[in-house]
């Protein structure tokens, strides 16, 4: 009895089905946090600029 309820009490403390509650708040601040970082950059005026400096020389080209 008392090895059955032991190796039970094991098999529980291990079990990990899915992720808690607290793991799911640190997962959801931390993609907020990475998509308001990707969306700083990207909205730069750096990036902006350059994608247009290229989108325009892309469209520019002469093929000839």
């Amino acid at each position: 009895m008392w090895n059955r309820l032991h190796c039970r009490m094991i098999e529980l403390m291990t079990q990990e089905e899915g992720m808690s509650t607290a793991e799911y708040a640190i997962g959801t601040i931390a993609a907020a946090a990475f998509g308001a970082v990707l969306y700083s950059v990207v909205t730069g005026d750096n990036i902006v600029s350059g994608l247009t400096s290229i989108i325009s020389k892309a469209l520019n080209t002469s093929t000839g």
